[in-house]
């Protein structure tokens, strides 16, 4: 399957333009991958900033299918949104979100309920 992650929110707090706090993803993530599962990272980053994205995913050991594109549907469409399966976004209605005060004045992913639903879908 192809998932579609965002970034900031959704794999670390929200921050930008650094990299925020680690909430939990890199595990999940991990095991997506090791179910052969294509990550494509769907983000708003561009230069300097996507770059960093890219380099926590890579630092943490989860490999990327993609980046703000999915490198097998040029063959078939011209489309600009990139074409995944599942997305897991933190401005996704229905995501859950986690809210903790001591690390984001934001609410982010909560990575331990996403988990629940992919195993629930039969993802994990």
């Amino acid at each position: 399957m192809i998932i579609g992650i965002d970034f900031d929110g959704t794999c670390v707090t929200h921050d930008y333009p650094d990299i925020g706090k680690d909430i939990g993803a890199i595990r999940v993530l991990k095991r997506l991958a090791d179910k052969r599962h294509n990550l494509l990272l769907w983000t708003m980053r561009s230069g300097d900033e996507l770059a960093e994205a890219v380099a926590w995913f890579n630092e943490n050991g989860i490999p990327l299918f993609g980046i703000n594109a999915n490198p097998t549907q040029k063959k078939w469409t011209d489309s600009p949104k990139a074409y995944a399966e599942l997305y897991i976004d933190d401005a996704a209605l229905g995501c859950p979100l986690a809210r903790n005060p001591r690390i984001s004045n934001r609410p982010f992913a909560d990575w331990e309920k996403i988990e629940l639903l992919l195993i629930d879908r039969g993802v994990l």
